[in-house]
């Protein structure tokens, strides 16, 4: 119970933080004399550095244990903040907010925390409990970031709005000691240590299943999905005419309704097959972006829309990284999943990223629009064929 609490409290500070960035992108741009594409450029930096540095974060916390790997991440992370309000020059923010902030949120990301909780969970519980560490993230993202903007519709300026946003890194270091500790010594879930394939064993398993590669391929589009809304979504309803209230409370809407969203798929993820759970996700996702783009904006179209995502937002992640574990066991469960999740932070980086440079050469997002409704489509369909019932290095270490 330790160890989901902290794990819960940690996803809740990181996704917080990170939500809370969209925050910045009209005010920092505007002060400094950039166009959009360069803090969506940092932005997409950072969700590419979380993903690249994802799997060797989650292999260091399966030997190592996830406390010193959380702590550590939780300083870089004050340090990468800290670093990012004093930027000056595009590149200094790309190192910063992109380099610095994206290899913290590795030592503190989901791959590191589910995988901990997911070695001391029993497996007919083990889905849920991924949904509730999930749904704590959804928790920072309407509590922290509607704190960011009350700080700034208080008249607090961008940058020390920042520095004391900053401070909430010492959370996430102070959740690392509940979490400290050898993987294979801790939890009811103990691995049978004489089966163990090793690392490599079940790297190469992993590799042969054509299953991992399309529940791969399919998070690629979650990440284009959230990371997308989660740092345009304010400024495309400023665009529009809204005030700028509307855009925090958008993506704090989200956040609210993904909280129900991640712990229902957690619930159903223990009782149906997750691939045919994120085929209808993957799909009604599509089907809420199109309704969204193809109606007049307004209040009641806002909430109706976040309201919606937000039950879609990050039900992804349970039934992905419970499908892993079911695949492979939850060992190494940590690792399989960060390489699921660096293909999702490909897709987080192309969508940030996009998002800005089809603004500064068209002004409009709507190309990034429908490219999310073809995409969540493809995701839905790859999931169809994967092989979920017969897991390989499971049967060995579970």
């Amino acid at each position: 119970m330790v160890v989901l609490l902290a794990g819960a409290l940690v996803v809740l500070v990181v996704f917080g933080l990170r939500a809370s960035f969209a925050l910045f992108l009209k005010p920092m741009s505007l002060d400094l004399g950039w166009g959009r594409e360069v803090f969506a450029l940092a932005m997409a930096t950072q969700n590419l550095m979380w993903g690249v540095a994802q799997p060797f974060a989650s292999a260091i916390a399966e030997k190592w244990g996830a406390g010193r790997v959380i702590a550590g991440g939780g300083i870089l992370y004050g340090i990468g903040i800290y670093t990012m309000a004093h930027a000056t020059d595009p590149l200094t923010l790309n190192l910063t907010g992109g380099v610095l902030i994206g290899m913290a949120q590795a030592g503190g990301g989901l791959a590191v925390v589910l995988g901990a909780v997911g070695r001391v969970l029993p497996a007919e519980r083990r889905t849920f409990g991924l949904g509730l560490v999930t749904a704590a993230g959804a928790a920072g993202q309407f509590t922290i970031l509607p704190f960011g903007q009350a700080l700034m519709t208080a008249g607090i300026e961008w940058l020390p709005a920042l520095l004391i946003l900053a401070t909430g890194s010492i959370i996430i270091v102070l959740c690392g000691f509940p979490l400290a500790g050898r993987p294979d010594i801790r939890g009811a879930a103990k691995t049978v240590v004489e089966n163990d394939p090793g690392l490599s064993g079940a790297l190469r398993e992993a590799s042969k299943h054509r299953g991992y590669w399309l529940l791969t391929l399919g998070f690629f589009v979650c990440g284009f999905h959230v990371a997308f809304v989660g740092v345009h979504l304010p400024a495309h309803l400023t665009d529009l005419g809204m005030s700028e209230e509307w855009g925090a409370w958008s993506l704090a809407l989200i956040g609210i309704f993904n909280v129900i969203g991640s712990f229902t798929a957690g619930f159903l993820g223990d009782r149906f097959r997750k691939k045919n759970l994120l085929t209808i996700l993957y799909f009604t996702r599509s089907v809420v972006i199109l309704i969204f783009i193809m109606v007049p904006v307004s209040p009641v179209s806002v909430i109706l829309f976040s309201a919606s995502l937000g039950l879609l937002w990050l039900s992804t992640v349970p039934l992905t990284s419970g499908l892993v574990a079911q695949m492979f066991g939850p060992r190494y469960m940590g690792t399989l999943f960060g390489i699921v999740f660096l293909n999702h932070q490909i897709g987080s980086f192309l969508g940030v990223w996009l998002g800005g440079y089809f603004f500064d050469t068209t002004g409009s997002y709507m190309p990034v629009w429908w490219a999310g409704v073809a995409l969540g489509v493809i995701a839905a369909l790859v999931h169809f064929p994967i092989k979920d019932k017969e897991p390989a290095v499971a049967a060995k270490t579970a």
